[in-house]
């Protein structure tokens, strides 16, 4: 996507959340689509590093918010842009990120390996790596689990593979997506659709108005980009293993950089839902940056460098184009009986 395409984005950012309102999604990723095998052009230099691989990493370190030290864009903000992707698992399982999904009678995909030789649970408070549903909550969501893979209701199936847009935060850890940055916005290029933050003081969209990505507001804190995401849909879910958050629910993100690594970051966000949760809890996604020196990998760095006539290397995403089942989506989220 080059930039005057990110502009108009922005610029119409208001009217594409009332047209999506009504109007059927397009245009989302598939995770078994087949890749392009367009190969770079003979004047480029050859990518050599990198390498594929969902699960990269069994443990992470914490990243301190303060002061950035870094680059900084014109505008001030701090210079974060680029291809990034999470670094422990994709979306099979929230709660045991290189596990396979729970309560499968028939899994298809296993866990490897015991599980405190595993990456730690993406919720990092409670101390039980377990989100604190409701009663009704946690019911729906083993119901979703138990029936995954064999879906006999379209409640049973992931939006994802509908091809809606895979939601807050789910986005971060499936494939790879690019940061760009503008005065007065941080727009993020997935996968399965884009965000856009807005910075300063805007209010929120009317509560009327429902997002698969929700409706972000945000602002620095020196190494720190701090969002407030509220006007979900309730529809998007976490993964596999079908955990959620209502229309009524907000997140509070944190987007830590490193001073020390400038290729890293860990997403802290806080999830409150009063009509879905017993209580706040919290939840840790460590993320690294791609370059141009590494290996696209299909996954995580899902790029090609782009055909031109100069020697310098343009990384390309690739465009999908998805066609979405305009059938029931969810229900997961509704909220239970008084």
């Amino acid at each position: 996507m080059n930039h005057s395409k990110i502009h108009l984005l922005i610029g119409l950012s208001e009217a594409i959340a009332a047209i999506l309102l009504i109007t059927p999604m397009i245009g989302m990723a598939a995770e078994d689509i087949k890749k392009p095998t367009t190969e770079p052009a003979a004047t480029q230099r050859p990518l050599s590093l990198g390498g594929p691989g969902i699960q990269q990493e069994h443990s992470f370190a914490a990243i301190s918010s303060g002061k950035w030290t870094g680059p900084r864009l014109a505008d001030g903000q701090p210079d974060v842009q680029g291809h990034w992707s999470n670094t422990i698992a994709n979306h099979d399982n929230f709660t045991d990120p290189q596990g396979g999904i729970p309560n499968d009678p028939n899994p298809n995909r296993r866990a490897k390996g015991p599980r405190e030789q595993r990456a730690p649970s993406r919720v990092s408070d409670p101390g039980d790596g377990q989100v604190p549903f409701q009663p009704w909550a946690l019911e729906k969501v083993k119901e979703f689990q138990a029936n995954f893979n064999n879906p006999i209701k379209p409640q049973y199936i992931e939006p994802l593979a509908r091809c809606a847009p895979a939601g807050v935060p789910k986005s971060l850890y499936w494939h790879g997506y690019e940061i760009n940055q503008y005065p007065g916005y941080v727009v993020f290029l997935f996968n399965s659709g884009t965000r856009i933050i807005h910075l300063g003081d805007k209010p929120h969209l009317p509560e009327s108005i429902k997002l698969w990505n929700g409706d972000s507001r945000g602002h620095w804190e020196g190494n720190t980009l701090v969002v407030d995401v509220a006007n979900h849909n309730g529809k998007a879910l976490f993964g596999r293993s079908g955990e959620f958050i209502s229309e009524n629910g907000h997140i509070q993100e944190r987007y830590i950089f490193s001073n020390e690594q400038r290729d890293r970051y860990n997403y802290e966000a806080e999830l409150t839902d009063p009509s879905v949760y017993t209580r706040p809890f919290t939840i840790t996604i460590p993320a690294r940056k791609w370059t141009e020196k590494d290996k696209p990998n299909g996954w995580h760095f899902e790029v090609e460098p782009a055909t031109h006539a100069g020697k310098e290397i343009i990384l390309d995403q690739y465009e999908r184009i998805c066609a979405e089942n305009n059938g029931g989506f969810g229900l997961v989220a509704e909220e239970g009986k008084k």
